[in-house]
């Protein structure tokens, strides 16, 4: 069932993706995270109230704003990507993220990282590399967009152990999503007056704000699965489906805007997943090691 959960949660965060390019033909993406948060804000706290979960941060307000800063910057950076490029390309890019988390744990977190992690690392980042070239040439500085997404959606993951240890998931994506909805409400009404924001936004039919809507739930639906599917089974054996995301991807790219990856973007997509996959491997042998080394207790 956990596995099952999780595979729907990944195959269904590409929507997400799908739906923010379709209103980027109007808005800005500052403008696209914005609603998004603000409307994921409210559904978040409500499914909190309807679960009888308290709504209290526990003092954490500071690494809570932090979350949300992280995690607008994450948003609004996808978002930028996709606009302009194919949908599987910037996720593509983006999957170099848990290889920049390998290396943020073992330098903030102290976590123990051997040298054939840093080794695939090395080789993911080159995989990203090839990519991102290519794209370089059509789109620009547009392409390392998803590299920053990636950055700083590690940092929004390290932050989230630490909150993690005194407030549940549920709250902290709640006030998380409020905060980021603020920072990215914020540069709307700094940036926009400045023209800093080009946007068409008088020019949206009035169908193109329903799918605001329909992001958030999608986007809160991709959460709690997951969410669910990491109570139900370990980390260590759901991490690898994410790369469904991918899949997801492209797919939806292909139906929806006709773009489909070229063979060196699928070159640099095997290489970053390879080493993914590798690297998850080496975390849940590590795992088990650790978990052998410990004394038996009665």
């Amino acid at each position: 069932m956990g596995m099952a959960m999780m595979a729907i949660g990944v195959m269904f965060a590409p929507v997400s993706d799908s739906l923010s390019k379709i209103l980027t033909e109007w808005l800005h993406p500052v403008e696209v995270g914005a609603g998004r948060f603000i409307l994921q804000t409210a559904i978040l706290f409500a499914v909190m109230t309807l679960r009888g979960m308290p709504l209290g941060h526990k003092g954490q307000l500071p690494r809570l704003a932090l979350a949300g800063l992280l995690v607008s910057i994450t948003l609004v950076g996808i978002i930028g990507a996709v606009s302009v490029m194919p949908i599987a390309t910037a996720i593509a890019i983006f999957f170099v993220e848990p290889l920049i988390l390998t290396v943020m744990a073992a330098v903030i977190l102290k976590e123990p990282t051997g040298w054939r992690r840093y080794v695939a690392v090395f080789v993911g980042l080159i995989g990203a590399l090839i990519v991102i070239r290519p794209s370089w040439e059509t789109f620009g500085p547009v392409s390392i967009l998803p590299l920053i997404a990636a950055f700083s959606f590690s940092g929004y993951l390290i932050n989230m152990r630490w909150l993690g240890r005194s407030l549940p998931g549920l709250s902290i994506q709640g006030w998380s999503s409020g905060f980021a909805a603020i920072f990215l409400g914020l540069a709307f009404v700094i940036g926009k007056p400045l023209g800093l924001l080009p946007s068409t936004i008088e020019t949206m039919p009035l169908w193109g704000w329903s799918l605001f809507g329909l992001l958030a739930i999608v986007a809160v639906g991709t959460f709690l699965f997951i969410s669910e599917a990491f109570l139900r089974a370990p980390a260590g054996i759901l991490a690898p489906f994410q790369y469904l995301e991918i899949i997801g991807a492209t797919v939806l790219g292909f139906v929806l805007f006709g773009d489909f990856p070229d063979a060196m973007t699928w070159l640099g997509t095997a290489i970053i997943l390879g080493s993914g996959l590798y690297v998850f491997y080496r975390e849940r042998k590590q795992s088990r090691a650790d978990a052998a080394a410990k004394p038996v207790t009665k």
